[in-house]
């Protein structure tokens, strides 16, 4: 049996079992045997004396972690570090100041235990994501409102800055019509982006409106139902907040008639939706705030490219870095 030795071995495990029974089995000397294999005869003790306690087993390499740490971080401190990593998502610097003790301790404690990252925490719980996808296509529908600040003429604050974009503001609202807040400060309005998410395969689709009630809400969702239809995929299920415009008994009707189960996530848990806010993340990242608009109209412009992209181009993480359209994959007859 093979076994693996460390970059800056003399020996090999072979070359030390022989040099061992030259020395245990054929009474030759330290000294001899280490001058045959050319290394010190200290080297060639150790393998012989390894040989007699252990045999085969005692030629493999030693783990080099010490026998005792006396500096070691005692376990209980461990478990208080741990649980205030788990249950509060403190970081090294606010645990060590709670503890009393350096950062860079608490640091290593949280790298040995494997919890140095969030990545994968429940930032409500603290427990690990317990991650799900449904099988198919078209299982499950993700649908929320994602609400973007409407950018006035000649561009707004994020890139002209605050005073030209104020400025911008305003001979915008003078030109529309547009309300003022309690504050008599001119408003330019909101951007409300409908969006649906296939579970299964993350394929978005997107709509930008004036508002969020239910009749905006349900006509989306009927155009949206007839859009994946298009691409060979049924709908089933429908998951959404608890929003006024998904309690209506407007979108429960509209349910029914489609024959889409309705599904609601838990109150004041966005986790359960989490692929759908995930995908504003990117929404905002790669189309909202991606680079300078002249005007709200601009954006809008250059959203249905954005989507086209995101569908059929843009690797996807969780699937295998292929884009999310490679996945509509339910055509007839390929789930009988």
């Amino acid at each position: 049996m093979a076994h693996a030795t460390h970059s800056n071995a003399a020996l090999t495990v072979r070359a030390r079992l022989r040099l061992a029974r030259l020395i245990v089995e054929d009474g030759w000397s330290p000294a001899r045997a280490a001058e045959r294999f050319d290394v010190s005869w200290r080297t060639a003790a150790k393998w012989a004396d390894r040989y007699r306690a252990e045999g085969l087993a005692g030629m493999v390499d030693r783990s080099s972690k010490p026998h005792h740490q006396p500096n070691r971080t005692p376990t209980p401190v461990v478990r208080k570090i741990v649980h205030l990593r788990w249950k509060q998502r403190l970081g090294p610097v606010a645990i060590a100041d709670k503890l009393g003790m350096q950062a860079s301790t608490v640091h290593a404690v949280l790298v040995r235990c494997r919890i140095n990252r969030l990545t994968h925490i429940d930032r409500a719980t603290g427990e690990p994501i317990r991650r799900y996808e449904h099988e198919h296509p078209g299982d499950l529908l993700h649908v929320d409102v994602k609400k973007l600040g409407k950018i006035p003429d000649g561009g707004g604050w994020r890139y002209v800055g605050k005073q030209q974009g104020d400025k911008n503001r305003a001979s915008t609202v003078a030109r529309t019509g547009g309300p003022k807040n309690k504050r008599h400060q001119p408003l330019i309005g909101t951007c409300y982006l409908h969006t649906v998410i296939d579970d299964h395969s993350r394929v978005a689709y997107v709509e930008a409106h004036d508002d969020e009630t239910a009749a905006t809400a349900t006509a989306v969702l009927r155009r949206a139902v007839a859009w994946f239809a298009e691409r060979g995929v049924t709908t089933h299920r429908v998951l959404s907040d608890n929003g006024s415009a998904y309690k209506s008994h407007l979108w429960q009707d509209t349910c029914a008639e489609l024959e889409i189960t309705v599904k609601k996530t838990r109150p004041y848990r966005p986790q359960t939706n989490g692929k759908i806010e995930r995908f504003h993340r990117t929404l905002a990242e790669g189309w909202a705030f991606k680079r300078f608009y002249t005007s709200e109209n601009a954006r809008l412009a250059a959203l249905p490219a954005w989507v086209h992209e995101y569908n059929h181009h843009r690797p996807h993480s969780a699937i295998e870095k292929q884009p999310p359209i490679t996945r509509l994959d339910n055509l007839p007859g390929h789930h009988t």
